[in-house]
């Protein structure tokens, strides 16, 4: 069975995206998960397709804020979504703040100057979502083993 992690990026500048899809692949090698990736560039794709669509469901959502139709990426419904799912990723602090007060808490303040260390930064809070914790782990083996009778 393939075990898939799906990601929505909400991106507008294709630099930073480049950056940030080269490091999903290379994570991709690492893990036990394929990545499912979603790529939309302006804030009309938020709306006609998430928003609205009651089959969107997303495992991790990249969230900036501006984007190039001169409106908010912050018109998804992260409510709906989970707020926990959400990493904001704004180069404005003001507008990652705003993230936050819609109960955001992973937030990476995006460098334009650094894309690099920046995409680095993306990607590891990626995996750190994604990748189970050892308690997480030594429960489910303690399941499986109480389901096998061996406990």
């Amino acid at each position: 069975m393939v075990i898939s992690k799906t990601i929505l990026i909400l991106e507008d500048n294709l630099k930073v995206l480049s950056r940030i899809l080269d490091g999903l692949f290379e994570l991709e090698q690492d893990q036990p998960y394929d990545l499912s990736v979603i790529v939309l560039t302006n804030h009309k794709q938020v709306e006609d397709y998430v928003n609205t669509n009651p089959k969107a469901q997303f495992d991790i959502v990249l969230l900036d804020r501006d984007c190039k139709l001169n409106n908010s990426f912050h018109i998804l419904d992260i409510e709906r979504f989970g707020a926990d799912k959400v990493i904001a990723i704004s180069s404005v602090p003001e507008y990652n703040k705003e993230a936050k007060q819609r109960g955001v808490k992973r937030v990476i303040l995006k460098d334009l100057k650094n894309i690099d260390e920046f995409a680095k930064r993306a990607v590891d809070e990626v995996e750190i979502m994604i990748t189970p914790s050892r308690l997480h782990n030594l429960v489910n083996l303690f399941q499986h083993t109480k389901l096998r009778g061996n406990g």
